[in-house]
C-alpha cells in the first residue's frame, strides 16, 4: 500500500509566503478559517460557560470601554503586533488579515447568534463552537500565510529568550486570563476545557488543511503543539 504524502508546514518569510504558489486558493482558505474562528469566538460568548484566555481579556475590556468585542479584538491585535518589533518578528499577509478580519467576523456572528438559555443549550453551543474553532484554526494555519499576532508574540519570545514555546504560551495566557478575569471577563469550566482541547483539536484539523506548496521550501520538523490565533 502506498503511503499518503501529507503536506507539511514550511518555514517561509512573508515574501516567500506570497511567492510560494496557489495564492488565490490559500487566500480563500485563510478567510474561511478566520471567519470560522470569529464565529466560534461569538459562540463561546453566547454559551456563557467560559472563554479562551485572550477572549476573557477582550471581553473584560469590552465591559469597561463600551466598545464592541470585535473592535477590542482588532485593537489588541495591533497592540500585540507592536510587541513584535523588539522581538524582530515580521508579519505575513495572514497576520494582518487576522488583526483586521477576526474582529469583524466576531461582531457579525454576535449579531446573529442568540444567547444560549439553560445548561444543555449552553454546553451544546460551546461544544459546537469548540469544533468550529478547531476547524477554523486548522484552515487558517494550513493556508501558510503567517501566524496570528498572539501566536507570533509567543514564538517570538521563544526565539529571542530561549524559553520553551509551551512556557511562553502558558505564561502569556495565564497573564491575560488573570487580567481579563479581574476586569469581569467570562471564566468558567469552558475556559479549562478550551485550554485542554483546542491544541489537539486544531492539530487534528490541521492534518487535513495544510495546503501543499509547489515551490520547494524547508519543512518545519518541530510542531510542539498546534498554534492558536
Amino acid at each position: 500500500m502506498t503511503k499518503r504524502n501529507t503536506p507539511e508546514l514550511a518555514r517561509l518569510t512573508p515574501l516567500e509566503q506570497l511567492r510560494a504558489g496557489r495564492l488565490p486558493y490559500r487566500l480563500v482558505q485563510l478567510f474561511i478559517g478566520l471567519t470560522l474562528f470569529g464565529v466560534a469566538m461569538a459562540g463561546f460568548v453566547r454559551s456563557g460557560v467560559g472563554l479562551a484566555p485572550w477572549d476573557v481579556l477582550h471581553y473584560g475590556v469590552m465591559l469597561h470601554t463600551g466598545l464592541s468585542l470585535g473592535t477590542v479584538v482588532i485593537i489588541f491585535g495591533f497592540i500585540v503586533l507592536l510587541l513584535w518589533i523588539p522581538l524582530r518578528q515580521m508579519p505575513g499577509l495572514g497576520t494582518i488579515a487576522n488583526v483586521l478580519w477576526l474582529g469583524i467576523a466576531a461582531d457579525f456572528a454576535l449579531a446573529v447568534i442568540p444567547q444560549a438559555e439553560g445548561l444543555p443549550a449552553q454546553i451544546a453551543l460551546f461544544a459546537a463552537s469548540l469544533l468550529v474553532n478547531g476547524l477554523g484554526g486548522g484552515l487558517y494555519i494550513g493556508s501558510q500565510l503567517g501566524p496570528g499576532p498572539r501566536d507570533g508574540l509567543m514564538t517570538g519570545l521563544h526565539a529571542r529568550t530561549g524559553i520553551s514555546l509551551r512556557l511562553a504560551r502558558t505564561g502569556v495566557e495565564v497573564l491575560v486570563l488573570a487580567i481579563g478575569w479581574f476586569l469581569g471577563g467570562i471564566v468558567g469550566f469552558g475556559t479549562i476545557i478550551y485550554a485542554l482541547a483546542i491544541g489537539p483539536l486544531t492539530q487534528f484539523f490541521l492534518r487535513y488543511s495544510i495546503v501543499g506548496l509547489p515551490q520547494k521550501a524547508p519543512a518545519d520538523p518541530v510542531q510542539e503543539e498546534a498554534p492558536r490565533l
